[in-house]
């Protein structure tokens, strides 16, 4: 066994040596494909399916590795209808990837930019009434478990669901929305409050809520102060402060629908801030920043 296993790993090693231009293009496209196609069922119930039918595919290397006829004898059969049955299992995903495919751009689509409209729109609303609000875009890093310490809505991006989340009679209005692509996925979710001590004492909760999933994260949180109306906006620990509706649709169209730098962007030094009304406004309740 062991033989085979060396004489198995001489040959690839071979083969790699003997890699051609054109191999390495096959590898890439292949590799392409596979990471869209994870993209693509990742959070949806396919990616359950996928994970069964990898499972299965372990099950039938392992069948003939160990030589179980019988087991070897079912799979065989059903790899026969296989492709059939992935092209139902997946079907509303490979649709989709289709849609996308078909759809493929460089810069923002204008669904992208109806989203990013549509949050700028209700963020100037509470702005100017002064109504508090924590909303985050969830990128590469994934938020369910934040997601899941709120009540999940699941529900189409709009500027009019987002205002009534906020207004101060609603149940939803303590603790952040969580936005994945073009659907709010929850709101009232609680968010990791930010220790560090250079942070203003003139902040409240929503900006330290901010600021804190923003270190641990790479998403992006927009803050509109309760008690001044000001709109700042989160991104791997810093803290972009009065800025205007464009400013902000700009800013999001960048970090959300651009080449998706990592690169810290130091928007202020957070020590010193000055000219920053108390917003004691902001720390309704700290148990409920989020």
């Amino acid at each position: 066994m062991l033989e085979s296993l060396f004489l198995n790993l001489k040959l690839m090693l071979a083969k790699i040596k003997g890699m051609t231009w054109k191999d390495v293009v096959d590898i890439l496209v292949v590799s392409f494909i596979v990471y869209h196609g994870i993209r693509i069922v990742r959070g949806t119930r396919a990616s359950r399916m996928l994970f069964g039918l990898f499972l299965l595919v372990f099950l039938s290397l392992v069948s003939k590795w160990l030589e179980l006829k019988t087991l070897m004898w079912l799979f065989q059969n059903f790899w026969q209808v296989g492709v059939l049955i992935i092209v139902i299992l997946f079907q509303p995903e490979l649709r989709k990837g289709l849609a996308d495919v078909g759809t493929f751009s460089i810069g923002p689509t204008f669904k992208e930019h109806l989203i990013v409209d549509a949050v700028v729109g209700a963020v100037d609303y509470l702005s100017k009434k002064k109504i508090g609000a924590l909303i985050v875009f969830e990128r590469d890093v994934g938020l369910k478990n934040f997601i899941e310490s709120g009540i999940l809505l699941d529900a189409v991006v709009s500027e009019e669901l987002l205002i009534s989340i906020f207004l101060p009679y609603s149940p939803l209005h303590d603790g952040a929305v969580i936005i994945r692509k073009d659907r709010i996925m929850a709101a009232a979710c609680l968010l990791p409050l930010s220790t560090d001590p250079m942070i203003s004492k003139a902040l409240g909760t929503r900006h330290r809520a901010a600021i804190g999933l923003t270190e641990e994260t790479d998403a992006v949180a927009v803050v509109v102060s309760e008690e001044t109306g000001i709109v700042s906006l989160a991104l791997s620990g810093e803290l972009k402060r009065e800025l205007s509706p464009e400013e902000l649709r700009d800013l999001l169209i960048n970090l959300l629908f651009g080449k998706r730098e990592r690169k810290k962007f130091r928007l202020f030094e957070r020590q010193g801030l000055k000219g920053v009304e108390n917003e004691g406004g902001d720390n309704s309740q700290t148990q409920e920043a989020r």
